[in-house]
């Protein structure tokens, strides 16, 4: 989509919850209504308005929204600006770098993302060789870190960080770390291994000196984790194994007292991994002395069912959760961000954000679909494919702060996911992944819409209830 779609699709977004949508002459609540269809023949296309009216008792399923039932909060969603992101960004003149930004975070023209995951060091995705901040010749250390710096990252991956800053000033920022320097590990490496408890208290100090340092820049840090997937340990790619004990240990005695002795408000999200591990979290929030520093757990989809979200909530009621990495694709994708919402998840993050039509750059060894948006290498234009489209369905109308509510669960290829907004908004997500089309009926305090949603498609609703 070109800027000037963008700038059309926002200014109707404002007219419909500030003005004509949110509060009508009616008495009854008019619903906006925006559509993404798998075959692109809508991308965020206004349709409707419609106006809720009495049931009429049809025997249409119905989507029962119930805004006095709530649930968790929304922290907030987005994407990745890991390495190969930002250098595919940083390759465009500045003007390019700004409108490519914008279309992820803007949120009139974009598609409202404000949660973006980076990386402490390299990750497997990367051209570059993999590297930390205080890496060392085979044989020595640097227990002091004198060596430490953030010098590499200031090639790319800082400049598209301060652009996107700058465009999105309320945008939040989590780092994950994929490796402590190798030095600091019984593999001598980045890849494979893992921590030795003899540099426990070097490595917090490392992780301390990396929010600073981002400080100093601008770019301040909202939350880490401790290590992306703590369960891998792999010569493939960089990679720490930790067990739940271990990274108990570790917050409880030295990141999370390091943090608070350099006046560092960075939260501390625990595991980072997948749903098929909850003795992992289970380890580290049972134990006081390392819960008071961790804010909550953060969870990929790799392995294992997102139900495991609502059991380790029902445990820890008063620990937040994460859903930290797992790129969704197609509306099926949509229904899988709606399940991850439905258990608890107070935000979602696709992984990586624009690689190029051979899934460029990547160094690791997993070899990536296409991501929402894609550069074509050999004359720098960029293809925004349906996902893009579709997270924004989700990312540009569910704002930092809104709350899930009750709504009655759909089932197979036919799902939705209800927020009320900071402003009272609405936000019911529909999304129909059958190749038929299919209506149904939207029910609001004795008042009804009867949407038909297309094949599949996903479908957004905001309204504000008068």
């Amino acid at each position: 989509m070109r800027p000037c779609s963008y700038l059309l699709v926002g200014l109707l977004l404002h007219i419909a919850v500030n003005g004509v949508a949110a509060r009508n002459a009616c008495a009854e609540p008019v619903a906006a209504v925006w559509v993404s269809s798998e075959d692109m023949t809508k991308k965020l296309t206004r349709e409707g308005p419609m106006t809720f009216v009495p049931d009429d008792g049809s025997s249409l399923l119905t989507v029962g929204v119930d805004a006095s039932r709530t649930y968790q909060s929304v922290l907030g969603m987005g994407s990745s600006l890991e390495h190969s992101t930002c250098f595919n960004i940083s390759k465009l003149d500045s003007a390019g770098q700004e409108k490519v930004i914008e279309s992820l975070v803007n949120p009139d023209w974009g598609i409202g993302m404000n949660l973006m995951r980076i990386c402490i060091g390299t990750s497997d995705f990367t051209g570059d060789p993999w590297y930390s901040y205080d890496d060392m010749p085979p044989g020595e250390t640097d227990a002091n870190l004198e060596h430490f710096s953030i010098e590499k990252d200031k090639d790319y991956v800082i400049p598209v960080l301060k652009t996107t800053h700058a465009k999105a000033p309320e945008l939040l920022f989590f780092a994950s770390p994929w490796s402590p320097p190798g030095w600091m590990k019984n593999s001598g490496k980045m890849c494979g291994g893992h921590l030795l408890p003899q540099y426990y208290a070097v490595y917090a100090q490392y992780l301390a000196k990396f929010v600073k340092a981002y400080e100093a820049e601008g770019i301040p840090i909202y939350a880490i984790t401790v290590q992306n997937e703590p369960g891998v340990s792999t010569g493939k790619y960089p990679s720490c194994r930790w067990s739940g004990a271990e990274q108990r240990d570790f917050i409880k005695n030295h990141l999370g007292p390091a943090f608070r002795q350099n006046g560092i408000a960075t939260k501390i999200w625990c595991f980072d991994h997948n749903f098929n591990n909850l003795p992992f979290p289970r380890a580290i929030l049972s134990d006081s002395d390392a819960a008071q520093y961790a804010d909550g757990t953060g969870f990929h989809f790799y392995e294992g069912t997102p139900d495991a979200m609502t059991v380790l909530h029902t445990e820890f009621p008063n620990k937040n959760i994460y859903f930290t990495e797992g790129s969704t694709f197609r509306t099926y994708g949509a229904l899988r961000i709606i399940s991850f919402f439905r258990n608890w998840a107070q935000s979602y993050n696709v992984w990586v954000t624009m690689l190029d039509q051979n899934g460029k750059p990547n160094n690791g060894p997993f070899r990536a679909g296409a991501t929402c948006i894609v550069m074509n290498s050999d004359d720098l234009t960029l293809n925004y494919r349906f996902d893009h489209y579709m997270y924004g369905q989700f990312m540009k109308f569910v704002k930092r702060g809104a709350v899930r509510i009750y709504s009655d669960e759909g089932s197979g290829t036919f799902g939705n996911v209800a927020f009320k907004n900071p402003d009272g908004t609405i936000v019911l997500i529909g999304v129909n992944a059958d190749a038929a089309e299919i209506q149904f009926k939207v029910a609001s305090n004795g008042l009804t819409i009867k949407p038909t949603l297309g094949a599949r498609s996903v479908a957004t609703y905001v309204w504000h209830p008068n």
